[in-house]
């Protein structure tokens, strides 16, 4: 049994290569290289050690050649060609990065995920307590490799347009959502798990207590809390709101449409406000 789970996760890692590894194809020179805005593939071809490096949002990595060594605190994981994993942000870590010893390249895809998007939750409380940082590969299946190598290949490809590049990437955190190995690309700040919040029913009447039973903190807290973040719930809230309505206008809806979804009673404060955000009136005349 143990030798068809190890043949199963030899066969999927070699599919994860095959699917993956055409993307940088012929373009691997020494240092980072986009592919958009949070596709990029970095590569070197001496042994390199990075100490203390601290991501700005956590991202999904694939090694392509070679081997990562990642010591996040007291856990150490090696990464072989191969491996998909989640590297947390915000934390500081070493990490050694190991060319291949036949092609002498290092080089890895890194998936950047600076914000979930609709339909994907933040870790719920009850996650968040038993969620200490994991440093293990992701376990692959079928279905995720197909899913990572199709997310990669659009997001790469210029013609494709955004919309469509943020439903392949929607695609794969749905899949690693259930998973314990990628939830570090789930936990948010308050501020951003706030704003997901009111970004799934912006038109509703939230208040500060609502909200902080829903994310199982004290109103007080959840205050102190933001103001030590240089900014506060009702900010938060009109930011929220204003973008939906931005989004029902620019899909199409009426001015009156996008205050009642974004959950404006005023008309005349909704389109100040707006004004205030975007430089022009909800109905386009400045």
């Amino acid at each position: 049994m143990n030798l068809m789970i190890r043949d199963r996760r030899y066969e999927l890692s070699h599919r994860l290569l095959d699917r993956l590894r055409p993307v940088v194809a012929g373009k691997l020179d020494v240092g980072m290289h986009p592919y958009g805005e949070q596709l990029f593939a970095y590569c070197c071809f001496d042994r390199e050690r990075v100490a203390a490096l601290r991501l700005d949002c956590p991202m999904i990595c694939v090694v392509l050649y070679g081997q990562k060594d990642v010591w996040l605190g007291d856990r150490t994981r090696s990464f072989p060609a191969g491996s998909l994993f989640v590297l947390p942000g915000g934390v500081p870590m070493d990490v050694v990065n190991i060319p291949d010893d036949k092609t002498g390249v290092y080089a890895a895809l890194r998936l950047d995920v600076p914000f979930l998007p609709e339909g994907i939750p933040p870790l719920s409380v009850a996650e968040r307590a038993r969620s200490a940082v994991d440093l293990d590969a992701v376990p692959l299946s079928i279905d995720l490799v197909e899913t990572i190598g199709h997310a990669a290949s659009t997001i790469a490809d210029v013609s494709v347009g955004e919309t469509i590049k943020r439903l392949r990437l929607t695609e794969v955190l749905a899949l690693l959502r259930p998973l314990a190995e990628a939830r570090p690309l789930f936990r948010q700040s308050l501020s951003d798990d706030i704003a997901w919040l009111i970004a799934t029913a912006p038109s509703q009447a939230w208040n500060v207590s609502d909200v902080a039973g829903k994310l199982g903190i004290g109103a007080s807290t959840l205050r102190r809390r933001l103001a030590t973040d240089g900014t506060s719930f009702r900010a938060i809230l009109r930011r929220e709101r204003l973008k939906a309505a931005h989004h029902a206008i620019t899909s199409g809806a009426t001015a009156i449409a996008a205050a009642e979804a974004a959950g404006y009673v005023s008309r005349s404060h909704f389109s100040r406000r707006f004004r205030e955000s975007f430089g022009t009136s909800p109905t386009g005349r400045e």
